[in-house]
């Protein structure tokens, strides 16, 4: 496992764990690597001070120890971890609500969501809450409309 330390667009720094440096990259380019403060999927990895061996120790300090630890004659009980602080898990918390929010209180349009947002302010359709998903060209159109909309942030775990 590698450890990075990664910083997103925004200039949040975080660490993440990695089983290779391909398996980072590959994750970086499909946007599954996304910052835990501001959700963005732009993220690269900083600069870092590499672990390095001391030699100057000598052969003895790479040694492992002659006689390896007994074995618990039990497992020990799974501690628990907190891998963000409160503030963190609050935030994902209120992302969850906001989705279920939405999903609750709009109607899915999918890919053709740009279409429908035109319609409606233009007053081809009638006027109601809707979400679904807008390539950056549609943004942009939708923009330069004056069409009023709002990015949903990603929820951590792909479940969007």
């Amino acid at each position: 496992m590698i450890r990075y330390a990664l910083v997103c667009d925004s200039g949040h720094e975080f660490e993440s764990w990695f089983a290779t440096s391909s398996s980072f990259e590959e994750q970086a380019a499909r946007g599954f690597v996304s910052c835990p403060i501001c959700d963005s999927a732009r993220v690269e990895r900083a600069i870092m001070a590499p672990n390095v061996a001391r030699t100057d120790l000598g052969p003895r300090a790479a040694e492992p120890a002659s006689e390896p630890a007994p074995a618990p004659a039990t497992a020990p009980a799974a501690t628990p971890m907190a891998l963000m602080g409160e503030k963190e898990v609050a935030f994902r918390e209120m992302l969850v609500a906001l989705h279920k929010h939405v999903t609750e209180n709009a109607e899915h349009v999918g890919p053709r969501f740009a279409e429908e947002a035109l319609k409606i302010h233009h007053g081809e359709a009638d006027s109601r809450a809707i979400y679904g998903e807008a390539t950056a060209e549609d943004t942009k159109l939708l923009h330069e409309e004056g069409v009023d909309f709002m990015p949903l942030p990603r929820l951590p775990g792909g479940r969007n």
